[in-house]
């Protein structure tokens, strides 16, 4: 797990690549890469690629980027893991193709100068790179199928940013920091900023699955090469039965490769199905890891004697941390810090990676996936029954309309404001799905920012269309509840939280349950007649997990921060604090340069 950096001053009149914006956005990121750090210029000057790395495999000076390859034709630098490098090596070697070092980054090059950029459909694991080809002068840049790796651009027309993170590209200051009003609307809309958008005009996201080529000519050409939504949609066209020995086979398939490591891998373990399934796949984990409060100290929401048992079944050293109302006080700065985007989440993972990586850990196994992947949210049941009932009413739209602009005003004293939207947004799946999802409903904005913006970014963002394009296709019921919980929450808050929460303490967390061949091949089993729920996993590993774990009720994995902001607020006026802490007093971006914020109503 690394941060990366390129910047590559494509057109003719472009000034050329700046060796100190480029180390400074490559040292905005050192926590992502405490053990090393490179920087090259390339095609004279046109071209400059910076790495920061936290040596995870093949741990040697050999491993370092900027990596080139033995002919020096093509550069590469790389974040994440490739956890089947040691068979596409294998291959390659066959061919015979030499190696100096042992990293999976060498693959990458060998594999490109084989196959091109179709080389990334082989790759498994989680990725993003920026390649430079000198014989064809131009950059591929690729993202992982699930996007679990962040790559992020700033193309001013002339010249192209890419950084692991915003604030890095911020750093440079070179790019535009204009508000970007998608940006802003969707994290009081959601919760998290919903890709490609970030809060900033001039940065977007590459979307995962795909790769983007930039030439020298500047040309562009971005494909896909993962697409969940089409897997799915295939999925339902061919349904399979449930097959517990494949679905076993798959899971210890998965946890095996993730465990692809020179350094120890630890485990974030819960009082959940997801982190216990793991662990008992993985063998014998070195270290285990679990968060406890002083608020939830022997409730149903108390996950600490669940995982210590756990601990001691599969034999790991095992770390309870107790985070009390005083610690989050103390931290709360830094946490902000560390967000790269704005989160209501992100807290939990925050403190657990701090105690992961004070024992000396520097990569985690999660169980985050889980319940995307085996419909463990009420979301699952919720969202569909929600529209199959409220259907009819949809016929109708002025109905559902004219009930929430007569009860958007006042239901929110009786009721949640969501009832307003009922007849609304209840009537498909997509729009259900906004509904259960939402931190604020969109006729509520205008309460938090300008109107104006309000106006603008949701015309932008357009996510009522964006979800139901994304369930297009799809029957209504578990698969459409799949692709959206992993096309959105999953992918816009709990891979980028444990992106951002994990890299900030020099952690790498890798998520078994989040694999694209894992999915493709649960993915017939999921449009079957019966598909595996989070039991079926569990019992994939019974003979290790309590049965105490395996019938307790889910509360999910969550922390007290409503408990612990002064006024007891709920995580709406967290939203608010947060998306206060990416703005000075003065309204303007405190990690920018002089752009203004869009102003923010009864900031708290």
């Amino acid at each position: 797990m690394c941060g990366l950096a390129a910047i590559f001053a494509y057109r003719p009149d472009a000034p050329p690549v700046s060796p100190g914006e480029l180390d400074t956005v490559r040292d905005a990121m050192r926590p992502r890469g405490p053990d090393g750090a490179g920087s090259l210029l390339l095609d004279h000057g046109r071209v400059g690629l910076a790495h920061r790395r936290l040596s995870i495999i093949d741990t040697s000076v050999l491993g370092a980027q900027p990596m080139a390859s033995a002919d020096g034709r093509h550069v590469v630098v790389f974040n994440g893991e490739i956890y089947n490098f040691a068979e596409l090596r294998q291959e390659l070697e066959q061919d015979g193709i030499p190696f100096r070092s042992q990293s999976d980054t060498e693959v990458i090059l060998a594999l490109y100068r084989r196959h091109g950029s179709a080389m990334v459909g082989r790759l498994r694991g989680m990725f993003a790179f920026a390649l430079w080809d000198g014989e064809r002068r131009g950059l591929l840049l690729a993202r992982d199928p699930f996007g679990i790796k962040p790559l992020y651009l700033a193309d001013d027309g002339r010249t192209l940013r890419v950084a692991s993170q915003v604030k890095a590209l911020l750093a440079g200051g070179a790019v535009d920091t204009a508000p970007e009003p998608a940006g802003h609307v969707s994290f009081f809309l959601l919760g998290h900023v919903a890709e490609p958008f970030t809060l900033y005009r001039g940065i977007t996201a590459l979307p995962p699955g795909s790769t983007l080529w930039i030439g020298a000519d500047g040309t562009r050409r971005e494909e896909c090469f993962f697409d969940l939504g089409a897997l799915l949609v295939e999925a339902a066209a061919a349904p399979q039965p449930f097959d517990p020995d494949r679905l076993r086979a798959a899971l210890a398939d998965s946890v095996a490769r993730h465990l692809t490591a020179d350094v120890p891998v630890g485990l974030f373990l819960s009082g959940g199905l997801d982190s216990a399934t793991i662990g008992a796949l993985a063998g014998r984990p070195p270290r285990t890891i679990t968060l406890a409060f002083d608020e939830f100290r022997g409730g149903p929401c108390d996950e600490a004697p669940l995982a210590e048992a756990m601990a001691r079944r599969i034999g790991s050293e095992h770390v309870t941390t107790t985070i009390a109302a005083a610690d989050f006080a103390a931290a709360r700065n830094d946490i902000l810090a560390a967000m790269d985007q704005p989160s209501i989440d992100g807290v939990n993972t925050w403190f657990v990676s701090q105690a992961a990586a004070r024992t000396g850990l520097k990569a985690v196994l999660s169980g985050l996936g889980g319940d995307e992947l085996f419909a463990g949210y009420d979301t699952f049941r919720q969202v569909p029954r929600l529209a199959r009932m409220l259907r009819p009413f949809g016929r109708v739209p002025a109905l559902g309309r004219g009930l929430r602009m007569v009860t958007a005003g006042w239901i929110g004293r009786f009721a949640s404001p969501k009832m307003a939207g009922l007849l609304e947004l209840g009537t498909r799946t997509g729009d259900a799905y906004l509904l259960r999802r939402g931190l604020m409903m969109p006729w509520e904005l205008p309460g938090v920012l300008d109107a104006d913006l309000v106006r603008t970014g949701w015309a932008r963002l357009a996510m009522r269309e964006r979800l139901t394009k994304a369930v297009s296709g799809l029957p209504s019921g578990r698969l459409a509840v799949t692709r959206l919980e992993t096309s959105f929450y999953m992918r816009n808050q709990l891979l980028r939280d444990a992106d951002w929460a994990g890299m900030s303490h020099s952690l790498e967390i890798r998520v078994p349950l989040v694999d694209s061949v894992l999915y493709r091949t649960l993915a017939p089993m999921l449009a079957g007649p019966r598909p595996p729920s989070k039991s079926d996993m569990a019992a994939c590993a019974a003979a290790l997990v309590p049965e105490e774990m395996r019938t307790r009720r889910k509360t999910g994995f969550f922390t007290p921060v409503s408990q612990w902001i002064a006024g007891g607020r709920d995580l709406r006026g967290w939203a608010r604090m947060v998306h206060a802490a990416f703005s000075g007093k003065d309204g303007t971006i405190s990690a920018g340069k002089g752009q203004n914020m869009p102003p923010i109503r009864g900031r708290e």
